[in-house]
């Protein structure tokens, strides 16, 4: 069975910060993720979605947390087709884009590969010192199964070559019955890992709860929260859920299932609505170390 990580998808959200679960004297920059790296092998970096990130931080965080801590890194918005505004690209690159959203990885091949350049640089260090655990590509709603996504991964797939990446798919129909071993083929071929989620199936376009594995290094499970508010309302109200115990157990076969067909299993939450995502990773973490006997009887 591999080995399977829990932690969260952030840990600077401002709700989180205030809402007391770091204690005094650990709420700066430094004192938080060293408290955070004390709980938790895993985390995900989401500022890389809205702009390029620095070797400096990626240097910081490298000193700030221990051997085999990992960062999974979410791709910067323009190479997943997202709306970008052309003020998130360094200045020097910005007469090259128009700030409109496009077919993600479609767009100027030459802006993307350079970006791409600046994009890994900046996260050598954490590749260097083995801290990088996946790169996230977190395609929209609108990216659905055709030739032309298929060429957007391919593209990815070669301009990535090397680095370990992991896609999700916020259209449902890639994981729709008659499609699911189509594109978990797909993703197998071009050695990408398959994000899983958990979300509020009661949703328009709800992406189904799968145990995909298509790469036998990695797998990542995200949950979402079960917010009605999915895809619309604010950002408060489309993460704001709390797991019941009942909720994460649920999923545990699910998990087990795919920590034996993956060397790592990232379970990471992300409903980050005041300390809602480090409770449910709590609970999860102690889940997962119970024995089977203790939660069949418990």
């Amino acid at each position: 069975m591999g080995n399977t990580l829990v932690g969260t998808c952030s840990w600077t959200d401002a709700k989180l910060v205030a809402g007391g679960w770091y204690p005094p004297g650990r709420r700066d920059a430094e004192g938080r993720l060293r408290y955070y790296a004390e709980r938790f092998p895993v985390v995900e970096v989401d500022s890389t979605y809205y702009g390029l990130p620095s070797e400096r931080n990626s240097l910081l965080w490298a000193e700030r947390t221990p051997d085999g801590f990992l960062f999974d890194v979410k791709a910067f918005s323009l190479f997943t087709g997202h709306p970008t505004r052309s003020a998130a690209l360094p200045p020097d690159l910005r007469s090259l884009h128009s700030g409109r959203p496009g077919d993600p990885g479609l767009g100027d091949p030459g802006l993307l590969d350079e970006l791409w350049r600046r994009f890994t640089t900046a996260l050598e260090p954490l590749r260097r010192t083995g801290r990088l655990g996946t790169l996230l590509f977190q395609f929209p709603p609108w990216f659905g199964p055709d030739d032309r996504a298929e060429a957007v991964l391919r593209g990815w797939s070669r301009r990535a070559a090397g680095w370990p990446l992991a896609v999700e798919f916020r259209h449902p129909d890639w994981w729709r019955p008659d499609l699911r071993q189509a594109s978990a083929d797909l993703l197998t071929r071009l050695g990408m890992s398959t994000v899983s989620v958990d979300m509020a199936q009661s949703v328009a376009d709800a992406v189904p709860p799968v145990d995909v594995v298509t790469s036998p290094r990695r797998a990542v499970v995200r949950f979402h929260g079960r917010s009605a508010s999915w895809g619309s309302g604010s950002k408060e109200d489309r993460f704001r859920h709390a797991y019941t115990t009942d909720e994460l157990a649920a999923w545990l076969p699910r998990l087990r299932s795919m920590a034996e067909r993956a060397e790592e299993l990232h379970v990471l939450f992300n409903n980050c609505c005041g300390d809602a995502a480090v409770r449910a990773a709590e609970t999860m973490s102690g889940l997962l170390a119970a024995p089977a006997a203790s939660r069949a009887t418990g």
